[in-house]
């Protein structure tokens, strides 16, 4: 249950990272209220499943799971780049965060 609330988790942060850009500097209310609330969720969801995930490997998951859906967001609804380079960069995080759940 933990990794599965790790997930979500991760996946909030995608969503309270992209509000926080459509908020353009906290001026604009439903960006803003969907920032506040997923970050509260992806921090509830953080502390959750660190209780019985190490630290190191929850947040390392929790991040990598966020920046990889963050950059991925980026480049297919926001026009941001997607060049290979970039791509087989986000290809490794991934493999270091499936890494760190195999090998917890």
């Amino acid at each position: 249950m933990a990794w599965l609330v790790l997930i979500v988790s991760g996946v909030l942060e995608t969503v309270w990272a992209i509000a926080l850009d459509r908020s353009a500097g906290f001026t604009r209310p439903a960006p803003t209220a969907v920032f506040g609330v997923a970050l509260l969720l992806s921090m509830a969801g953080l502390g959750y499943a660190l209780r019985t995930i190490p630290v190191g490997t929850g947040y390392a998951v929790w991040v990598g799971i966020g920046a990889v859906g963050t950059a991925l967001v980026g480049m297919i609804a926001l026009n941001e780049p997607a060049g290979l380079p970039r791509i087989l960069c986000l290809l490794m995080v991934v493999c270091g965060v499936v890494g760190l759940k195999y090998f917890h």
